[in-house]
C-alpha cells in the first residue's frame, strides 16, 4: 500500500470519533465544551485509551521560557483532541490545533464540534511540508 493512501493514526482517530459520537448521542448537542471534554475522557478511558487532560507544554522563545501551551486532550500520546461547540470550524480553530501540533511534536489533531445533533470533525495533520486537513 502506498504511504500516502493510509491516514495518520487512522484506527485511533476512528476510536476517538466514535467515542465522541457516543458522548454526543448521550448528552445531546450544544452544552458547554468542558462537559464534552470530561465526558469524552470517561468514554475514552472506558475503551482502554490513555488520556491526558490539560497537559502543560513549555514554550520557549530564543532559549527563554515564554509560557505554557495547554491542549484540551492528548490521547495515547499520539493525538491532540480539541472539543468545540461552534457554528463551524474557523481558520482560528485550525491555527490553534496547528500550534498544538508544533509544540507537542505530534502529527495528528482532531477538532470535534458538539454544536449539532450530528458530530462534526476535522483531522489536522502536521507534515514536513506543512499541514493537511480532512
Amino acid at each position: 500500500m502506498p504511504r500516502d493512501s493510509k491516514l495518520v493514526h487512522e484506527e485511533l482517530s476512528e476510536q476517538i470519533i466514535g467515542a465522541a459520537m457516543d458522548v454526543l448521542n448521550e448528552l445531546g448537542p450544544g452544552l458547554g465544551e468542558k462537559l464534552y471534554e470530561n465526558a469524552l475522557i470517561i468514554e475514552l478511558t472506558s475503551r482502554g485509551l490513555r488520556v491526558d487532560q490539560q497537559r502543560q507544554f513549555p514554550v520557549n522563545y530564543k532559549g527563554q521560557f515564554a509560557g505554557k501551551l495547554i491542549p484540551d486532550l492528548i490521547v495515547d500520546e499520539l493525538v491532540v483532541v480539541d472539543e468545540k461547540v461552534v457554528e463551524h470550524f474557523s481558520e482560528t480553530h485550525l491555527a490553534q490545533v496547528l500550534g498544538y501540533l508544533a509544540i507537542t511534536k505530534l502529527q495528528l489533531g482532531l477538532l470535534l464540534n458538539f454544536k449539532y445533533a450530528r458530530l462534526q470533525w476535522k483531522r489536522v495533520v502536521r507534515t514536513d511540508t506543512g499541514v493537511a486537513g480532512s
